[in-house]
């Protein structure tokens, strides 16, 4: 009975370190690289980032979009595009509907 006790107990013991385990493992490695990898970084990897690529919606808004273009001297965006800043200081001129990439402006 004693031996029967002690190993419920061993297993218990296991299962609840096991599970906690299981609880404060990290991230797959895929979506930790998405979730701290740069937009240049992403694009690259991705293949996304270049002429014709198409801009992930999550890049399309908020600080991301330069409304100051003048002052960053670059052109007016023709109607329809926007300007986009990445995060290693190059420009995205993007379609605003579709996200398709016109062109980029390497920072320089």
């Amino acid at each position: 009975m004693k031996k029967q006790m002690s190993t419920w107990l061993i297993c218990g013991a296991l299962l609840m370190s096991s599970s906690a385990v299981v609880v404060a493992q990290p991230l797959g490695q895929d979506h930790a690289d998405q979730s701290h990898a740069s937009m240049s970084q992403r694009g690259h990897s991705e293949g996304w980032y270049k002429k014709g690529g198409k801009l992930p919606p999550e890049y399309r808004g908020g600080s991301y979009v330069v409304s100051n273009w003048h002052d960053e001297h670059l052109r007016e965006p023709p109607h329809g595009y926007q300007w986009v800043r990445s995060d290693n200081g190059d420009f995205i001129l993007v379609a605003i509907t579709t996200g398709v990439i016109a062109s980029i402006l390497a920072h320089q």
